[in-house]
């Protein structure tokens, strides 16, 4: 099976799920990401770093140094109130979107809600 390209837009989302449950370094969120999605998507480290940078710029992460299980130095990142919030209403327009895209996609010619997919 191939690996799906990450939308744009989607990989702040993901990185604010996989932290939603405790602290990771960088390592640690890519890898939570790769069994959650059963190794399906395609997740570039530079990629992941940005996203990093940019939450904790929003205010959304907050960084701090600790000393992972090999004993080496890692920014651990963890959710901000504001990075909790900010993920419940993410999740929730997401999923409202995904739904609404679904609706469309398995819709029949006349426009009315389809149970097939073609």
């Amino acid at each position: 099976m191939s690996r799906l390209p990450v939308l744009k837009g989607t990989l702040d989302l993901l990185v604010l799920r996989a932290l939603s449950w405790t602290p990771m370094h960088g390592f640690e969120i890519v890898a939570w990401l790769e069994r959650a999605a059963n190794a399906a998507l395609d997740i570039d480290d530079s990629a992941l770093y940005q996203a990093v940078y940019r939450l904790e710029e929003r205010g959304l992460l907050q960084a701090e140094w600790g000393v992972t299980e090999n004993n080496r130095r890692a920014r651990y990142y963890k959710l901000t109130t504001a990075g909790r919030a900010h993920l419940r209403a993410e999740t929730r327009n997401w999923m409202q979107y995904a739904d609404t895209v679904t609706s469309i996609l398995t819709a029949s010619k006349s426009g009315e809600p389809s149970t097939e997919a073609t």
